[in-house]
C-alpha cells in the first residue's frame, strides 16, 4: 500500500426542505474545507434536502442529468482541486416499473467527472417509538449494488442505516476498501444510541478508515411548514483502523479536519488480520 496521507474535511449540515435555500451554505462550507488544505471532502446523506412530503418531493426533486446542487458541488470539486464525496442527493429516476426515488451517494473526482454512484441498499423502515416511526421504503427505491469506487485510496461507499449491516463492510474491505464512508442523517434518538459504537465496531471489524459526515439539529420546514420537524444526531466522526475516534464534529453545522495515514491500515491489519480468518460452515 503506497498511497499518500489524504487531509479530510467532513461538512457536518443541518439542511432544510428547500435544496434552494440549503445550496449556498454546503458549497461554502465545502470551500472552507478545501480552505483548510482537505483534498478530500465530504458532506453527509441529504445534502441537497431533508422533506417527508412527497407532493413537494415530486415537485422538487430533479434527475441526476437536471439536478442543480450535483451540477453545483461537481463544478466546486472542479474549481477547488478536490475529491469530492456527496454522502446523497434525494433524485428522480427514469424506472419505468418504480417511480420511488433513488437516495444517491456521488465520488466526484477533481477534475468535476463523476467516479461512482452508489444507491442506497438498506432503507430505514423502523418504529424506533409510538411517536417517532420512518418509511423510507414509501418514497425511495433500494439499490441493488455494492460499490467499490476508485477515490484517493479505494473507497467502499455507504449510506446512513447500511450502517447496521456489517456484512455489507467486510465485503467492501476484502474488494479492497481502505476507507469506508457513512453519509447519514441518523435522528437524534437512534444517534444517541448507537451512532458512534457501529461506526467504531465497522472500523474494528474490517481495519479500514470510517468517515461518517453527518447532519445535526433541527432542520427547518420552509416549504412545509405545518409539518414537524425532525432532529439528527450530528457528531460527524472520523474513525480510525483500529477503531478510535479521531475527530469528531459535535452539533452544530461546520467542518472537522482529519489526517488519514496509510500506515496505519496496514498495521491494524496486520496485528488482527481477521480479513482472512473466514471459515466455512453449516447452519444454523
Amino acid at each position: 500500500m503506497s498511497h499518500a496521507p489524504i487531509t479530510a474535511g467532513l461538512v457536518q449540515l443541518c439542511v432544510s426542505d428547500d435544496p434552494e435555500r440549503n445550496l449556498p451554505q454546503t458549497r461554502a462550507l465545502i470551500a472552507e474545507a478545501a480552505g483548510r488544505g482537505a483534498n478530500f471532502v465530504l458532506t453527509p446523506e441529504a445534502t441537497n434536502l431533508l422533506n417527508a412530503d412527497r407532493k413537494t418531493q415530486e415537485r422538487l426533486l430533479c434527475p441526476e442529468a437536471s439536478d442543480p446542487t450535483l451540477a453545483a458541488l461537481r463544478e466546486d470539486a472542479r474549481r477547488l482541486g478536490i475529491c469530492l464525496l456527496i454522502g446523497s442527493l434525494s433524485l428522480r429516476t427514469d424506472e419505468p416499473t418504480d417511480s420511488r426515488f433513488a437516495n444517491r451517494s456521488f465520488l466526484i473526482a477533481p477534475d468535476g467527472g463523476i467516479v461512482a454512484r452508489y444507491d442506497k441498499l438498506h432503507m430505514f423502515d423502523v418504529t424506533v417509538s409510538e411517536s417517532e416511526t420512518y418509511r423510507e421504503s414509501a418514497a425511495f427505491r433500494p439499490g441493488g449494488q455494492a460499490v467499490l469506487a476508485d477515490g484517493p485510496w479505494p473507497i467502499g461507499l455507504s449510506v446512513c442505516y447500511d450502517l447496521r449491516f456489517p456484512h455489507l463492510y467486510r465485503d467492501l474491505a476484502k474488494a479492497g476498501a481502505q476507507i469506508l464512508t457513512v453519509p447519514a442523517a441518523f435522528n437524534d434518538t437512534t444517534g444517541a444510541a448507537h451512532w458512534e459504537v457501529l461506526l467504531r465496531a465497522r472500523a474494528i471489524e474490517t481495519g479500514c478508515y470510517v468517515l461518517a459526515p453527518a447532519q445535526c439539529g433541527t432542520h427547518a420546514n420552509h416549504l412545509c411548514p405545518e409539518r414537524a420537524p425532525r432532529r439528527s444526531h450530528g457528531h460527524s466522526l472520523a474513525v480510525s483502523p483500529w477503531g478510535e475516534i479521531i475527530a469528531d464534529g459535535g452539533t452544530e453545522p461546520g467542518v472537522t479536519m482529519v489526517v488519514l495515514d496509510p500506515a496505519a491500515v496496514l498495521k491494524a491489519r496486520s496485528r488482527i488480520p481477521s480479513l482472512t480468518h473466514d471459515r466455512v460452515y453449516s447452519g444454523p
